[in-house]
Parts: structure tokens; sequence; C-alpha cells
């Protein structure tokens, strides 16, 4: 089936070229990223036995008038190490035809979809993470009247090479009450409702397992003036793991609401949400990022300087309560504080903690059975809690600096299921200095320290550290950038110390029109990598590496 697609593709273009002047386009793109790895000791980096891995993909596409069809090609020889050894080999596991008549969008194959705002269906791409839960069956997209989006498919998930077992049904309506009933209203009033479904047969040898389970949600936005409100409600019915000793037969339940207020100057974000035994997949035994059908969008700022991103959050679906609110402001040109320029400054919290008493849990044991209160706060496991602030400031033409703050508290036991009995407290400082040498020449220097809490209350964790990062850029075609980053040494949980060790990096790169190439060699951390509240461990390394994008 693979094969035949993939000719059909080739010669479409051949076949209009025969028939007329209109020979459609063409698009593509092409990523590589590869990388060396060498044993060291030092920062606990294995031994690989390839020496060389590689990722590698290319996306083709072709459009004509309503009618587009598109494959992509991967090669995983091997996978790179922060990446599941499952993707492995090569293949066409992306393939898809899209056509659109009358109003009637019809996609046969491949393709990506999410219903409002993910509760319970975001089916997606995050090539970083590693994640590409991509539908392959067929989807529907009409829209009947003005106003109304009605949107539904069947099809199985994407796991690495092959599928998963659940079938899944999906149905979206989207009302726009305004280009339907109240077009003279004021504000923008937008509602939807969503139901998905999921089929696996049920092979357990003890326990009866429902083979339909059903999920189901309803979502409203208004917007009026300065203010935009969004908020949706998930339900899903029981659906047990399918364990041999244990089964949790409980329902599940996710919310969220949020409410922001802008004007020029100001910007206020306030938001919350409660997540409670909402992790839905396409095959009830699958853990960690396969097979996920319910996507619930991080509640925590998403800092993206290094040392920031030390302890990053990852969301808990079987259950969390989080709150976040967030304010920007920029102070005027020519007023005290603004300066010449105007001052932009951020205050940022948010705070994660766990239900009251847990997730539900319904089981044959009355004893075990526990529904949480729906709101709690005070005497709750802390998951995690954020507090920053920062600036941005053009001091003259050549000089803008950025300055940050960070103090937070990370329950790493929760969050990457580890035992230590601690929460770490971690506090970052970051300054970001950027000058312009002249035109198309820019020097820009990164300052980041971070400090654990050495107080008996919390966990040392690895420590501090201190990171320092200059590069050099000479727009639009070259960039050089030289990092450090330095762990002072500490003491870990078995006694052992660890004696102070540098992580250097240097990286180049060169752009020319849709062609890039980047090469890099250093040292890189043991840690967690996230992108939206959902994460991956990354191993230590010591190598070399290439990226190479291009598009046409």
């Amino acid at each position: 089936m693979l094969n035949r697609l993939y000719y059909l593709l080739v010669i479409i273009p051949f076949i209009s070229l025969g028939q007329e002047q209109d020979w459609g386009e063409v698009h593509g793109d092409f990523n590589l990223n590869a990388q060396t790895y060498t044993e060291d000791p030092s920062i606990n980096a294995a031994k690989v036995d390839e020496f060389f891995l590689m990722n590698g993909y290319s996306n083709i596409r072709f459009n004509k008038g309503n009618f587009t069809a598109g494959l992509r090609y991967e090669s995983y020889l091997n996978a790179l190490q922060d990446f599941d050894s499952r993707h492995n080999g090569n293949g066409i596991p992306y393939r898809f035809a899209q056509y659109n008549i009358e109003g009637l969008d019809v996609t046969v194959g491949n393709f990506y979809e999410q219903f409002g705002n993910g509760l319970i269906f975001r089916s997606y791409e995050e090539k970083d993470l590693g994640i590409d839960n991509a539908m392959d069956g067929v989807r529907l997209k009409y829209s009947p009247v003005q106003g109304l989006s009605l949107k539904g498919f069947v099809g199985k998930q994407r796991f690495f090479f092959e599928h998963g077992p659940g079938i899944i049904r999906g149905i979206d309506a989207e009302l726009n009450m305004n280009d339907l009933l109240f077009k003279n209203w004021s504000a923008s009033i937008i509602n939807g409702i969503s139901f998905i479904s999921r089929f696996q047969e049920d092979l357990n040898p003890i326990y009866n397992l429902p083979e339909n389970v059903a999920a189901f949600a309803f979502r409203t936005t208004i917007n009026k003036g300065k203010f935009s409100f969004n908020s949706e409600l998930a339900h899903k019915i029981n659906d047990p793991k399918g364990g041999i000793s244990y089964n949790n037969y409980a329902s599940g339940s996710a919310a969220m609401v949020n409410l922001t207020y802008s004007e020029r100057g100001l910007g206020i974000i306030i938001e919350a949400h409660r997540v409670d035994n909402f992790d839905f997949r396409s095959d009830r035994s699958a853990n960690g990022k396969e097979l996920t059908l319910s996507f619930i969008p991080t509640i925590t700022k998403q800092h993206t300087y290094t040392l920031a991103a030390f302890y990053p959050f990852a969301t808990q679906p079987m259950g969390e309560f989080g709150l976040q609110g967030e304010v920007n402001y920029t102070f005027k040109k020519k007023s005290t504080i603004g300066g010449k320029y105007g001052t932009q400054i951020y205050l940022n919290y948010a705070r994660v903690n766990s239900l009251n008493g847990g997730h539900s849990v319904l089981t044959t044991e009355p004893s075990e059975t526990h529904t949480p209160m729906l709101l709690s706060i005070k005497g709750e496991e802390l998951y995690f809690s954020d507090f920053n602030f920062g600036f941005k400031k053009k001091i003259n033409r050549k000089v803008k600096v950025i300055g940050n703050y960070v103090d937070l508290i990370y329950n790493k036991d929760v969050i990457q299921g580890k035992n230590y009995g601690k929460n770490i407290h971690a506090r970052i400082a970051i300054l970001d200095i950027n000058y312009k040498i002249k035109p198309k020449h820019t020097v820009r220097t990164e300052l980041q320290y971070l400090s654990t809490d050495k107080n008996n209350e919390y966990d040392i964790d690895q420590g501090d550290w201190a990171m320092a990062m200059i590069e050099y850029t000479v727009s639009p075609h070259w960039f050089l950038a030289i990092a450090d980053q330095y762990n002072f040494g500490y003491t870990d949980h078995d006694g052992i110390q660890h004696d102070p060790l540098h992580y250097f990096n240097v990286n180049c790169g060169y752009t020319k029109g849709a062609n890039r190439f980047a090469v890099g060699y250093g040292k890189k951390r043991e840690g967690v990598f996230c992108v939206g509240g959902i994460c991956k461990n990354v191993p230590s390394s010591n190598g070399f590496t290439l990226s190479i994008t291009t598009s046409f």
C-alpha cells in the first residue's frame, strides 16, 4: 500500500503535465540531525556501539487546485540517544491525499487534528520530543451554514512505524453565535462540543474491561473589548489499564479556564485547570508519551534560557490542580522608568499541587474507593511552584538588555519518578546583553547562575551551576556561539562526591536562502527536556553534532 501510494505521488505531476498547462506545484522540506558519541566517564556518557547516530526526514507535497497529496520519508540509522530506540530503520509512515469540493473537505491516509484545546483529543507532531501520534484513516470537514463547522474522523494512531491497537472515532462541532444568530452583538461568542470513542478488544483473562470508551467535552470562547475568556470541560468514562491484579474503574475529568485582559502597554493573564484520572490513550495499557489521545495544556511558564529550564514541569494527567497569573507592562517612552525607548517588565506566578487525597479511584475494594474534593490547595502535596519576573530594556541604538529572576520549587519524586523525599528549591538569575557592533554584526552574551537551597528542608540535587555564552552573528548568513556550563560540585544521595565539572560547547552555522547548516562540538548534561508540559529524558553525551535543514 505504501509503495503504491508513493508511486502515485511521483507520477501525478507527469499525468498533470500531459493533460494541461496547469501542472500543479510540488513543495517539500528536509531535516537531518546527526551526532557522534564518545564515551566520557566524567559525565556518565555511555559508549555507543555505532559511534554515529542520525535522524532524518523529508516532507514532499503536491498541490493542484483543490487537491493535495503528500508523504514523509523518515530515517533513523540509528535514532539519536535521546529518542526511543523503537524509532528504527527507514519508512514512509505518513502519507495522505486531500480534496475539497463545495465546502466538503476529505482526507484519506494520515492527518493531524485537535478538538478544542485538546483535552480529549490532540493528534500532533513534536519532533524534538520524538512525538508523532498522527492518525491513519478518513477525516471529513464540512460547514453546512455560515458559523457552523463540523468535522469527524475514524482511524488508528501511529505507533513508531506501525499502528496502535485502538480504533478511534471522533466528531466535533463548533458554532460561531455571531455568524449564525447574533450578528450585531458587540461580543464574540464561539461554542464547541466534542466526542471521542476508542474501541479496543478485551483480552484480559480476569477483569471485564470496557471495549468502547468514550470522552466528551464542551468549550466556549467569549471576546469582548479588551477581555477574552476561554474554558473547556471534559469527561471520560471508566478506562482501566487492563492489569491482571488491579484495575481502576473510576471515570475521569478535566477542566480549564483562562481569562485575559489586553490593552496598549498592559496584558494580564489568569488561568486555572484541574485534571483527575484523565490519561486517555488509543491503547489502554500504553504509558509515557505513547499513543496519547488527551492533551493537557501546561499551566506553567515555559522558560527558554538554559538554567531557567533546568527544572521544567511535566503535566500530571492522573491528577493535578494548577493556577497561573501573569502581568506584562510597558513603561512609555520618555517616562522616568521607560527612558528614551521604553521598558517592558513582566511578573509571573504558577503553582501546581495534588488533588485532595489523590486522583479518583473505584475498585472492588470499598476501602480503596476515593473521590477528591473539587478544589483544594492548602495542605496538598506541592508538585511545582514558580515565581519569576523580568525586564527588557533598549539602552541605546546599539545595546539591548534582558534580565530575569526565577524562584521555583520542584517535586522531583512526582515529576521524574525519583525517591528523594524532599523537594528542590532553586533560584536562577539571568542577564542577556545584545550589542550591535555595526550593521549586520551583533554580539550577544548570556550570563546565568542557578543555586539550590542548602537548607535541610530541601534537596540540593546537583548543587549550583553557572553558565556563560557569547554569540557572534553576521546577518543573515553566519553565527558562532561558545558556551560553558559549570557545575560547582556536589555530594549525591549515595554519599559520592562529584567534583566541579565544565560542559563546554561550541556551535557555528551558515544560512543561505532556504538552506541552513550547523555544526557543533561539546558535552551535553543529563536532564529533562520539555515542550508544553510534555517531557523526555536526555542522556549525557560528548561529541560532534550536525544539523541540516532546507525547503523548496
